[in-house]
């Protein structure tokens, strides 16, 4: 099944050609923001497949390539006679540009950061746009003469054609980025070429989306059970949430008991899924059998690995004794996981990590996977979770890796370093909650260091263990900057691990942000 057969479709689509921009995810997320649905698309996609989805409009994203390099990626040139909207940003105008005849060369002077820009004519893109806004530049090379057709929107100092555009085709450029907080007025930018120039309404709502997947589920699966293998993280239980809307006593939900769970996580799971919900839930016991496989390992991807293989084995297990067709597998794999894991659009993206949703399941399992929220960012499932009635304790949960507690245990994994480690974990959610911060975060958990240090208790001297406190703030995850808790708050939690959690004697934080570091420690 392919991606486009895999969701429900809305009547409004904006297509994002992604030329690799860090921002292009950005691009997807404000459009749908506005109430428009996106989707990001490989660059050289043939236009025929560009029609075929019947967008309203494309958006070409930037990129870190030159138009002018022999490697540089390119679109399909039918794309400009399609009578579709088109916005180029950034390298998206360049292209844009040279593929329409006009030259394209290395700027005298880049331009990265703030500039202003002085409107020239305002037009439908720049609609109530102020006459000298600030937007956020990062270019260096620029467009040195206007495409046929196109009249000058807007220019700066450095950059004369800083916006372009071509009203009657419905064809734009604007080489600053309006996708980025740090264009004041990007964002009604956005909306201009949404409303006034694709004249979408703006109608894209998740209530929508709910019923229009779960129609999509219904004939999709018939009369079949489907299995979801739920794990009480949010991505799971809003899966699970919607299969018990679409289909209702034809799911069955697998929980598997690793051993590697935070504390009281099967409790949770049993009580709102059994009771809230009312869902045919099985639980598999497998702790002692993760533990064992686990012994000695001590290599992130073996980790990885090993927990994966085994949850497969136990899963396969615990499937076979359900009764009835059981041809489907649901699983909660969103877009950020998809994009990733190289899997996205072929040929933008870097297989980052071994996930546990994407690629993960061998191909003779023998199901047909359901990925309902495949082509959802976070926020947005959080608001599905909402619109399905989920308690907020679950919607608003903080991620938790596939591989759970053995990724955050680093070195070996034993039932008495997991103990530490969970201990530690639940003492500063505790306190996070407490200061009201949970929510004003966006993941926030503790990591056992193999190593220990001297420190004194008392009148003797001691020899435990480290433990690092991560606390991240992000908007997609696919970034993401590291929290600025405050200090009281930090003293008190790493006064309360060190005094009520045995064999350790001191506690970090980690200030590292992702890129470079990576939100989990494995």
């Amino acid at each position: 099944m392919t991606h486009a057969q895999s969701m429900a479709r809305p009547q409004e689509t904006i297509l994002i050609l992604d030329f690799g921009s860090q921002y292009a995810q950005l691009i997807a997320r404000r459009v749908r923001e506005a109430g428009v649905y996106s989707l990001l698309v490989r660059p050289d996609a043939p236009a025929a497949e560009i029609a075929a989805h019947k967008p309203s409009g494309i958006i070409l994203s930037g990129g870190p390539a030159s138009v002018s390099d022999s490697f540089a990626p390119r679109c399909d040139p039918a794309l400009f006679s399609l009578g579709i909207p088109i916005l180029g940003i950034c390298y998206g105008m360049q292209l844009t540009a040279q593929m329409m005849g006009s030259p394209v060369s290395a700027a005298k002077t880049r331009e990265y950061g703030r500039a202003q820009i002085d409107l020239h004519h305002e037009g439908d893109l720049l609609h109530g746009i102020p006459a000298h806004p600030t937007v956020w530049m990062s270019h260096g090379d620029q467009v040195l003469a206007l495409p046929k057709g196109f009249e000058v929107l807007a220019s700066t100092a450095a950059c004369p054609l800083a916006a372009v555009g071509d009203s009657k085709r419905k064809i734009y450029g604007v080489q600053f980025h309006p996708e980025v907080t740090h264009t004041p007025h990007g964002m009604e930018i956005i909306r201009n070429f949404l409303f006034r120039v694709c004249a979408c309404h703006g109608t894209w709502r998740m209530a929508d989306f709910v019923e229009a997947e779960c129609l999509r589920i219904r004939e999709l699966v018939g009369a079949s059970r489907v299995i979801c293998g739920l794990s009480g993280g949010v991505d799971s239980s809003v899966v699970a949430a919607l299969l018990a809307k679409a289909i209702g006593p034809q799911l069955v939900c697998i929980f598997v008991d690793n051993g590697l769970l935070r504390a009281n996580e099967r409790d949770l799971v049993e009580s709102t899924f059994r009771g809230h919900f009312d869902i045919d839930l099985r639980v598999e016991d497998a702790r002692a059998d993760f533990l064992s496989d686990l012994a000695g390992i001590e290599e992130p991807q073996e980790k990885r690995r090993i927990i994966g293989h085994r949850f497969i084995e136990v899963f396969q297990r615990a499937s076979k004794s359900i009764d009835g067709d059981t041809r489907f597998l649901a699983q909660g794999t969103l877009y950020p996981d998809v994009i990733e894991s190289g899997q996205g659009h072929a040929g933008t993206a870097a297989n980052i990590k071994l996930h546990h949703n994407v690629g993960g399941l061998p191909d003779d399992l023998g199901f047909e996977l359901i990925e309902p929220l495949r082509s959802l960012f976070k926020d947005e499932v959080r608001t599905m979770g909402e619109v399905l009635g989920l308690p907020s304790h679950i919607v608003w949960r903080h991620p938790f890796p596939g591989p759970g507690l053995a990724v955050r245990c680093l070195g070996a994994v034993s039932e008495d370093r997991l103990k530490i480690l969970r201990d530690c974990d639940e003492i500063l959610l505790e306190e996070i909650v407490a200061a009201d911060l949970y929510r004003k975060t966006d993941q926030v958990f503790a990591v056992l260091l193999p190593i220990k240090s001297v420190g004194v208790m008392g009148d003797g001297r001691t020899y435990d263990s480290v433990v690092a406190l991560r606390a991240v703030t992000t908007q997609d995850f696919m970034t993401a900057d590291w929290a600025r808790l405050p200090h009281d708050v930090l003293a008190q939690v790493s006064s309360r691990i060190i005094n009520e959690v045995k064999g350790v004697n001191r506690v970090v934080y980690d200030i590292s942000s992702k890129p470079p570091a990576t939100i989990e420690w494995e």
